[in-house]
């Protein structure tokens, strides 16, 4: 019995060693992984566009209110009874320059002009008598044999005194004259009354406001700009520009809807204003269009009148290297992002003129240059890029 379990803690053991050799062959032979190749990374797709930077001119878009070139108040410079009233006299009438507006009464004037005339009259001829006094005091100075006479007794100073009193009364004569002159109230430019105060049989005094008029030959609007626009024009900024008669002003063409159509009149900027502006820190150009109430025959277009609120569109001078791009090319920084020779994003600074919903005018850029302009491609610098052209856009070119 000793015997027979001996063995049996023998064979147990064998088979034990048997296993755990097996176990550790196979766990040694086993092959070990093998590496895998890193799956190929795709470029990303972007929208390029050409760069063809060229000779532009850059119109500028700004709005402004009308007004005409001259109001004034007409005032009455001398008194009396309204005795009549033009046709036009009336708000809203039309009147040509120097016609009679309305008219005073003039009979008393009329009788301080026959006064003053006899005061002429008579002051005439107190200095004839006072002459005449000289001449003899002088043949009886001779009679006497002295060689100098005194001032007073050949009536010099008395001859002057008639001489002066003459003037003052001449010039009495004419103050009448002007005065009824004045009983006629006229403007000195064509025009339209947009306030009348006074009617026939009002009496009126000296520096009663009698109208407010309008000049209607030509119409003015003042224009904001900011500094990026002026740089975009050419305008009459410095004394020497404003002293040369043959500066070319840029043309405007304004725009304004009346009875639901849009209207169009042609004009031009003739100065600038003397200062910027402090609250809204833009300087404001002066745009004048000629005839805004006489539109070309038959072409319907309505007045321009003041108070009209007008778009504005002025023409800028020629830039040189301008390149026009979708806006979305242009980042927040004012960069560009281009693809090199080696198809690789690189940032690319450029200058900023102009821009709008769609477009944008910019400078820097060279001939060629592939411009990114997808949306998504906003951190694609340094990276590899796959290009796909757009076709380039074309904008405001200059020969």
């Amino acid at each position: 019995m000793k015997l027979l379990g001996k063995d049996q803690t023998s064979r147990t053991l064998l088979v034990a060693l048997v296993g755990g050799a097996l176990v550790i062959a196979l766990w040694l032979g086993k092959p070990g992984p093998k590496p895998l190749a890193p799956p190929a990374i795709q470029a990303p797709e972007v929208e390029v566009v050409v760069a063809q930077p060229g000779n532009r001119s850059l119109s500028v878009e700004t709005q402004g209110t009308v007004r005409p070139l001259r109001e004034i108040q007409l005032v009455s410079q001398v008194g009396g009874v309204v005795e009549s009233v033009a046709a036009s006299f009336a708000a809203g009438g039309f009147f040509k320059a120097d016609e009679e507006l309305l008219k005073i009464e003039d009979t008393d004037y009329n009788f301080a002009i026959a006064r003053a005339q006899a005061q002429v009259a008579s002051a005439r001829q107190r200095v004839a008598e006072e002459r005449g006094r000289g001449l003899q005091a002088k043949r009886e100075w001779r009679e006497l044999g002295n060689a100098q006479a005194n001032d007073l007794f050949l009536r010099k100073p008395q001859i002057a005194s008639a001489e002066a009193a003459l003037k003052a009364a001449q010039a009495d004569l004419a103050a009448a004259k002007l005065d009824l002159e004045r009983t006629s109230i006229t403007a000195p430019f064509n025009g339209r009354v947009s306030d009348k105060r006074v009617d026939i049989g009002q009496f009126i005094t000296p520096g009663t406001h009698v109208a407010t008029v309008y000049d209607t030959d030509v119409a003015q609007v003042r224009l904001p700009l900011t500094g990026r626009q002026v740089a975009l024009l050419d305008l009459p900024l410095s004394h020497d520009d404003t002293s040369t008669e043959a500066f070319p002003y840029p043309p405007v063409v304004l725009r304004a809807d009346f009875a639901n159509k849009s209207w169009e009149w042609q004009g031009r900027i003739v100065r600038m204003d003397a200062s910027i502006d402090v609250n809204s820190r833009v300087i404001y150009a002066v745009a004048e269009t000629d005839q805004p109430f006489s539109p070309e025959p038959g072409s319907g277009k309505p007045p321009l009148y003041p108070g009209s609120f007008v778009n504005a569109t002025i023409s800028g001078k020629i830039l040189p290297d301008v390149s026009v791009l979708p806006a979305s090319a242009v980042r927040n920084d004012t960069t560009v992002l281009v693809v090199d020779e080696q198809n690789r994003a690189a940032v690319r600074l450029v200058e900023v003129l102009s821009t709008t919903a769609d477009e944008v005018w910019v400078t820097g850029l060279t001939k060629g240059e592939r411009v990114i302009v997808s949306e998504g491609a906003r951190s694609l610098a340094g990276m590899e890029v796959s290009v796909r052209p757009l076709a380039s856009p074309q904008a405001g070119a200059t020969p």
